[in-house]
C-alpha cells in the first residue's frame, strides 16, 4: 500500500572559493532528485555532469513503487549513453566523466542510486536534536572496493567507478528506502562531504528550518572551511502532518 506523503525540497550549488568553474550539475524535480559532479582533472567535467543530468531529467515522472529500481536504472543507463553520444560527436571530450547520485520516489517508497563519491544521507528526526545521520551510499573508491584495503600500502584515493559513457563496471548501486514523516534526505557532491566534518553535517540536517534554510547552512559550512571544491546539495524533507 502506498502511503500519501508530502515532500519539500531545496537545492543549492556554489563554485567554491578555489575552482575556476562549477563542474557540478543538479536537478530538483517533483519525483526525481539528482546531483552529478564532473570529474576534476578530466576534460569537460561540467559538460559531463550537465549531459548526465539532462538525460536523467526525462525520468522525473510518476512511477509505480515496484518499478522504481528498474526506472532509475534506465535513467542512469540513458545518462551513460548520452555521454557516449557526446564523445562520438566531439572526440575531444573523450575521457570526461561524472559521479551521479539520485533519489526517485513514489509515495512512501524511494530508491537511491549512486555511482562514484557523491553521497546520500538519511536522518530521521523525532522531535529531539540528537538523531543519527545514516549514510545511504558508499563511495566507489578503491578503499571501499578492495578486500583488505587497510593492509594495502599506497592504495590510491581515487574513484574506481563513475559514469563516462562506457559500460565496463560503471553500474550503479541501488538502495531502497521506506520514507516516513520527519525524514530528511541529503544528496551532495563531495565538495561538502570531503571537507565538512560528518558531525557538522549531522547537526545542520538535524536542526529546525526549511529545506532551503538547511541547504544554505550546508553550503556556508563548506565555504567557511575554505570552499576547496564545487559544492552542491539537495535537501528533501518529508514533513510531519
Amino acid at each position: 500500500m502506498t502511503v500519501a506523503l508530502t515532500f519539500e525540497a531545496a537545492s543549492r550549488t556554489h563554485q567554491g572559493l578555489v575552482r575556476k568553474r562549477n563542474e557540478d550539475s543538479h536537478s530538483q524535480g517533483r519525483f526525481l532528485y539528482v546531483v552529478a559532479d564532473g570529474l576534476g582533472g578530466h576534460v569537460a567535467g561540467d559538460i559531463a555532469s550537465s549531459t548526465a543530468i539532462a538525460a536523467a531529467k526525462a525520468y522525473d515522472r510518476p512511477v509505480d513503487p515496484e518499478d522504481l529500481a528498474d526506472v532509475l536504472g534506465r535513467a542512469i543507463n540513458d545518462a551513460s549513453e548520452a555521454l557516449r553520444r557526446k564523445v562520438r560527436e566531439d572526440p575531444k571530450l573523450a575521457g570526461m566523466g561524472t559521479t551521479f547520485v539520485a533519489l526517485l520516489r513514489s509515495g512512501s517508497h524511494a530508491v537511491v542510486a549512486n555511482v562514484g563519491d557523491s553521497r546520500a544521507y538519511l536522518i530521521r528526526r523525532r522531535g529531539s536534536h540528537d538523531n543519527a545521520m545514516v549514510p545511504i551510499t558508499e563511495d566507489h573508491t578503491y578503499e571501499h572496493l578492495v578486500a583488505g584495503a587497510e593492509e594495502v600500502p599506497n592504495l590510491p584515493e581515487k574513484l574506481a567507478r563513475f559514469l563516462d559513457g562506457r559500460d565496463d563496471g560503471r553500474s550503479a548501486d541501488l538502495t531502497p528506502l521506506q520514507l516516513q514523516p520527519g525524514d530528511r534526505v541529503l544528496l551532495c557532491s563531495d565538495g561538502l562531504s570531503s571537507y565538512v566534518p560528518h558531525e557538522q553535517i549531522r547537526v545542520a540536517l538535524d536542526s529546525d528550518g526549511t529545506p532551503g534554510d538547511i541547504a544554505d547552512q550546508l553550503v556556508a559550512l563548506a565555504l567557511d572551511l575554505g570552499g576547496h571544491d564545487n559544492v552542491t546539495v539537495i535537501v528533501i524533507d518529508v514533513p510531519r502532518r
